[in-house]
């Protein structure tokens, strides 16, 4: 399969990467700053991405960014943030790589852990992860021609130490499991779900 993954240089899109390479597939690493460029804050990068890397069978997307704060501290400027840095720009790479994916492809989002279990701090980004979770339900169900649309929700990673501080408690998961779930993701059968790691 040719298969893009956006985020591709970050803690879990370079672990997708050659997790998916390593199975023989073609991966296009797409980032803000590699040799594909993207930026998902602008929808007509998004457009130019696609137009560049045509004739493709799955997107993953491993990119996003929330603001961590207690609940007290949280505006409204913060929770905007935080659907424009996870949320919409995972749902606007959906909307746009409908029309570039060959029949019987999929888009592969990335939640997270905050949607199920809360962690002080965490409010912004149980916000964003949950809104990708419910907009992959539906968005599945009225994909044409065969299209499947999943989300994989990690807990904190075992290879990203600066996090685990605020995750008391998890377990970080580590990258044979990250591989493992996009993985049944991108060449599985499921569409509508999120799977949990």
């Amino acid at each position: 399969m040719k298969i893009v993954v956006i985020g591709a240089s970050g803690s879990i899109g370079r672990v997708v990467s050659d997790t998916l390479e390593s199975r023989g597939h073609e991966v296009i690493r797409a980032s803000r700053t590699g040799e594909v460029r993207v930026d998902l804050a602008d929808a007509a990068s998004i457009a130019a991405l696609f137009v560049e890397v045509n004739d493709i069978d799955a997107v993953v997307v491993a990119a996003g960014s929330v603001p961590f704060k207690h609940l007290t501290e949280l505006d409204r400027d913060d929770y905007t943030a935080a659907f424009l840095g996870k949320t919409l720009p995972q749902i606007e790479v959906v909307r746009q790589a409908i029309t570039h994916l060959r029949d019987g492809g999929s888009v592969t989002l990335t939640s997270g852990v905050l949607s199920r279990d809360p962690i002080a701090t965490g409010a912004a980004a149980a916000m964003a992860n949950g809104a990708l979770e419910s907009f992959v339900i539906t968005a599945a169900a009225e994909a044409p021609r065969g299209i499947r649309i999943n989300a994989v929700s990690p807990d904190v990673l075992e290879n990203s130490p600066g996090y685990h501080r605020l995750f008391a408690g998890h377990r970080p998961v580590g990258d044979d499991e990250i591989g493992r779930a996009y993985t049944l993701a991108v060449e599985g059968l499921e569409t509508g779900r999120t799977i949990t790691v």
